[in-house]
């Protein structure tokens, strides 16, 4: 693994919870200087991006030296109770988006042409006052199979933008469509809650006539008039699962029309294996129950090893693991650490992108990695002076 790759690493773990979208001032940092300008009604702004962190990833957009933030982000229509579907809701958009726009050519926007207004009108349902709405009406019943779900949670848009001169010109777009699984709803206001279960089906049947409609109007706009458009349909995890959901399908679009949608075959699972679920391939589970028995018999005050796993068909794509503990002294870590490593190297699978925190109540304590073209684990251990 690369210097660079360890040192982002280190710093995004070290800083969790931090975020970039918090829109820091940025006047000072060592961010690539490319000033872009771009005057609006004798207002000049400049642009900057703030470099490659490497040739997979995206740079980023600063606008008079802060961060340009979503203009939408975050917004729902209603309680999500899974952390873990807004954060593979996301990451996963991107991911569709890099072989539409590459890193190389493209710079990563935040959405800026949705406003949080605009997005919460679309995720209501359709009504009198709101004919936007993309969710049916409310049919006024109560009854899980007979009710009007909410099939659409959430809205993310991702804007690719390119150099134009010393502006920075919008020339593509990816707009990510969160569907539920699940609708929890209740029969009267600080009621029992209950909920309607939505098959695949309908999710599919839903997702289309949403992302037609959404195309539609986003092409009125004359700056999205000529653009590729992405529109991706993620189906969401329920709340009480302990991993999010995955992406059914996309469509690249160069009309105002959809296009012929692209199947993804990717799924999370979580291990160990609980609750009859089971993972697509079994050695995988039983490497993973053989690397849990060795650290929790070397260390046995641990709160929990878990990890969460992403497959195509039967073949894993990555795994992120989580290891908590129960211990706070630093040589101790430093020894779980290497050993750790030790077992990982022995039992977790080869080929595939890993990522292992141990972490205690108190925050993070170490990590390691590997990449998928990599045999042995990056770590790093967390220490005072």
């Amino acid at each position: 693994m690369n210097l660079g790759k360890k040192l982002v690493l280190g710093l995004a773990v070290l800083t969790a919870g931090f975020s970039l979208a918090a829109c820091g001032n940025l006047n000072n940092s060592n961010i690539q200087k490319t000033n872009i300008t771009t005057g609006k009604q004798n207002k000049k702004s400049t642009y900057q991006v703030t470099g490659l962190a490497s040739g997979s990833q995206y740079a980023g957009t600063i606008k008079n030296g802060h961060y340009v933030t979503s203009a939408s982000r975050g917004l729902t229509a209603g309680q999500n109770g899974n952390i873990n579907n807004v954060k593979s809701f996301e990451n996963g958009l991107q991911s569709i988006s890099k072989p539409v726009f590459a890193p190389s050519k493209y710079v990563f926007q935040e959405g800026q042409n949705l406003s949080s207004g605009t997005v919460q009108k679309w995720l209501d349902r359709k009504s009198k006052d709101n004919p936007e709405g993309l969710n049916p009406k409310d049919n006024g019943s109560k009854s899980p199979t007979k009710r009007n779900p909410i099939y659409l949670q959430a809205m993310e848009e991702q804007d690719y933008m390119e150099k134009s001169g010393n502006k920075l010109k919008i020339k593509g777009m990816t707009i990510g469509l969160a569907m539920n699984s699940v609708d929890y709803y209740r029969k009267e206001q600080y009621g029992a809650q209950f909920e309607t279960k939505i098959s695949d089906t309908d999710i599919k049947a839903q997702a289309k006539t949403m992302a037609q409609t959404v195309l539609a109007r986003l092409r009125q706009r004359s700056e999205l008039k000529n653009i590729p458009i992405v529109i991706a349909i993620y189906k969401q995890a329920s709340n009480d699962s302990l991993i999010g959901g995955n992406y059914l399908m996309y469509s690249v679009n160069k009309g105002a029309s959809l296009s012929s949608w692209k199947t993804m075959n990717n799924e999370n699972y979580i291990l160990p294996e609980k609750n009859g679920e089971s993972v697509p391939n079994s050695n995988d589970a039983s490497a993973f129950e053989n690397f849990k028995d060795q650290i929790q018999s070397f260390f046995p005050n641990l709160s929990g090893v878990t990890a969460q796993a992403q497959y195509k068909g039967k073949t894993m794509q990555g795994m992120k693991v989580n290891i908590t503990t129960q211990f706070y002294s630093e040589t101790e870590i430093n020894s779980f650490t290497q050993f750790v490593n030790e077992q990982a190297q022995k039992f977790l699978p080869s080929g595939v992108n890993i990522d292992i925190t141990i972490q205690s109540t108190e925050g993070v304590q170490s990590f390691l990695t590997k990449n998928a073209n990599e045999k042995s684990y990056y770590s790093h251990i967390f220490t005072s002076y």
